[in-house]
């Protein structure tokens, strides 16, 4: 599968005048919301906590975990805590988002689009 990107809508929930407009990268393979440091500082997320996490170098590191931020995706709107990484990091979007919004990747065309299932609204499935 080729890379897929989007433009995503973020906003503090903290602080509601602070947004930002992104262009992030789609990961099937990653679990979380990932922000730059310096896109986090911008929004004014708070530190909720550290994770241990593994990076796709098989490196295993403990990353700050920031929050609330409203996400905007696909006309598709959730609320978040986004793992920080470095300033300049390429933003990623993972399957935490992906599957709370009810968004699916088309590995054919490289687009990400509302589940043909829930088209007209996310469905949250509880089996």
């Amino acid at each position: 599968m080729g890379k897929v990107t989007e433009t995503v809508r973020l906003m503090s929930l903290l602080d509601e005048t602070k947004s930002r407009e992104i262009e992030a990268v789609v990961g099937t393979g990653a679990t979380l919301l990932v922000l730059p440091q310096d896109v986090i500082e911008q929004l004014g997320l708070r530190k909720a906590r550290d994770v241990v996490v593994r990076c796709s170098n098989n490196a295993v590191e403990t990353k700050g975990v920031y929050g609330p931020v409203r996400v905007e995706l696909k006309g598709r709107v959730g609320f978040f805590e986004a793992l920080a990484e470095a300033a300049g990091f390429q933003p990623l979007v993972g399957q935490v988002v992906l599957e709370s919004l009810d968004l699916v990747v088309d590995p054919r065309s490289r687009t990400l689009t509302p589940n043909p299932r829930s088209p007209e609204t996310p469905m949250v499935e509880i089996l």
